[in-house]
């Protein structure tokens, strides 16, 4: 079975080869449905063309997390998973589209997603130079240690989307709370490193209108490739 699920509904199969960008998307629950309105947000917001995979998570505290930790809320605590779940996309889901799909390896790759999926896309950012750009949506910047390892790695993507909620740093759980001042201090780093980034407020808190966050993510990182096509 393919560790991966692909929308068609933006660039045809025959068409694929002129696709400008492929869009990585970790998340769990996935379906073809889902796949298809996503897509379908993301060309309402750009004219660029696209193919959108998807890396189905099955266990998301696990599979996305860069190191461990304890629980944030609940019983459940944070895995170590990231390092695998990178090393699965570039080494097996990547090539594997390319390959299927007849997409060349001069088509830049962008990985998007959204509360700890979001960072894991950041995480990716840092960890490898395989992806061109980073849409990062109401990222879980608060989890611990983010500050510290972002403060001693260099960001290799070349451009990063960030975004959050207005009311997302109001909550009553004390380390959640610190992400309004993490997400400014990310923007205000990757900016004094010369990585064009961008913060963009949402209204409301984490859980409202998650797919078209992620969405104006992914346009936002296909605005930025060249204009040439």
């Amino acid at each position: 079975m393919d560790k991966w699920m692909i929308s068609q509904l933006e660039v045809p199969a025959e068409a694929m080869p002129g696709a400008e960008a492929l869009l990585l998307w970790p998340e769990e629950g996935m379906n073809e449905e889902r796949i298809r309105q996503e897509a379908a947000l993301i060309r309402t917001l750009t004219d660029r063309s696209f193919v959108l995979a998807c890396y189905p998570v099955k266990d998301w505290n696990r599979e996305l997390s860069p190191w461990e930790a304890p629980p944030v809320f609940g019983k459940e605590a944070f895995g170590s998973g990231a390092a695998g779940t990178l090393q699965s996309i570039i080494g097996e889901v990547l090539p594997a589209i390319r390959d299927r799909y007849g997409l060349s390896a001069a088509i830049p790759a962008i990985v998007g997603g959204y509360s700890l999926a979001g960072l894991f896309a950041l995480w990716c950012g840092y960890r490898t130079d395989v992806f061109r750009s980073v849409a990062a949506a109401s990222p879980s910047v608060w989890f611990p240690g983010w500050k510290e390892f972002t403060e001693t790695q260099p960001f290799l993507a070349e451009a990063a989307y960030l975004s959050l909620g207005d009311r997302e740093e109001r909550t009553r759980n004390p380390l959640m709370s610190t992400v309004g001042e993490a997400i400014r201090r990310q923007e205000q780093n990757l900016n004094l490193a010369g990585i064009p980034c961008v913060l963009e407020w949402n209204p409301g808190n984490h859980f409202r209108e998650p797919e078209l966050r992620l969405a104006k993510g992914f346009a936002w990182c296909l605005g930025r490739l060249p204009a040439e096509r």
